[in-house]
């Protein structure tokens, strides 16, 4: 009688041990999956992507796709997994269009903050636009007293004069980047210093195009070394890929990165035409948001927001992206 109770009791104990461990399993799988960003990181079709950081919140400004809108697309989020689509005032197609313009939609913007005001520098009738608020969410006005545009249509004709990107250096100077080519070809990436009401030239536009550009120019300084970073190829098709350069001044000479391309179309197709991007910085760590294409049977492409770690080796060249998704931070 003792052996079977004794019996009864041992398998009643590895039962609970058993079940124990499954729902530890479970629980551990479902803590890694919270504790992790999968891409796409949020829903919708956006491109382009620019972000800022505001009183703890994230604010992430985007091209709404196809191909543009009337407006940006701005989500907000604490945690980049939930997150909240925002409507600013500006810019919009209405707001941005000049004598010059044509008729591009509002694309790929830039936003920094520059002595308690937010800039903004971003593409609409392919002419770059400067707009500045005291907060993320505006209200926005155009920067410039006679709201014309920052780079109109006709200004370099060579360049497509779309994408800007404003970097600050250490030592509190701004710079503007742009510029992309037409019908896939001969990208040109322009440069100037801005002087500090950020949207009067600090001398004239010079091209500083790197190898292998075609648009999206996108400034990183780390260690003394400026990263030019960009996008090559169509951004419509698998070509699409982000690459670098580094230089000693902002302005080049520029040297290709070692492992470039450092972010393109997988073997499997699960990441296609990834590019367009911009680095951000959480403690010691660097991240790049950009957007992939999203697989369709259309006649042009809808895109999607996706966020991976940004590394270096030991002797500062930016590694080939593992484009898994990150960690929560």
């Amino acid at each position: 009688m003792l052996r079977e109770i004794f019996k009864f009791k041992n398998k009643r104990s590895w039962s609970v041990i058993l079940l124990t461990i499954l729902v530890s399993g479970i629980h551990l799988k479902t803590t890694a999956q919270q504790n992790f960003i999968k891409n796409p990181i949020a829903r919708g079709y956006f491109a382009d992507p620019t972000i800022i950081k505001d009183k703890g919140t994230w604010y992430i400004y985007a091209t709404i796709d196809p191909w543009g809108s009337d407006e940006l697309g701005v989500l907000a989020t604490k945690d980049f997994k939930t997150f909240t689509q925002k409507h600013i005032n500006w810019p919009t197609k209405k707001a941005c269009t000049s004598s010059t313009s044509n008729g591009s939609m509002v694309w790929a913007p830039s936003i920094r903050k520059v002595n308690g005001l937010f800039y903004m520098y971003v593409a609409v009738g392919s002419e770059v636009w400067a707009g500045v608020s005291e907060h993320p969410l505006g209200p926005w006005r155009n920067a410039k007293p006679d709201n014309t545009p920052l780079v109109t249509a006709k200004d370099y004709p060579a360049v497509h004069n779309i994408d800007p990107d404003c970097f600050i250096d250490d030592d509190g100077q701004a710079y503007l980047y742009w510029g992309s080519g037409f019908n896939w070809i001969n990208g040109h990436c322009m440069a100037v210093k801005l002087k500090k009401d950020m949207v009067t030239f600090d001398g004239t536009p010079m091209d500083i195009t790197p190898p292998h550009y075609f648009e999206a120019p996108h400034m990183v300084k780390r260690n003394g070394i400026y990263y030019l970073m960009y996008s090559y190829g169509k951004a419509i098709d698998a070509s699409y890929q982000v690459r670098y350069s580094t230089g000693k001044t902002p302005s080049g000479p520029w040297t290709e990165g070692v492992y470039d391309p450092i972010l393109s179309t997988a073997a499997d197709s699960s990441t296609y035409g990834p590019g367009h991007h911009t680095v951000f910085k959480v403690n010691k760590q660097y991240y790049i948001l950009y957007h992939r294409i999203h697989p369709q049977k259309k006649d042009y492409v809808l895109r999607e927001l996706c966020l991976d770690s940004l590394n270096f080796d030991a002797k500062g060249n930016i590694l080939k992206i593992d484009p898994a998704g990150v960690k929560a931070f």
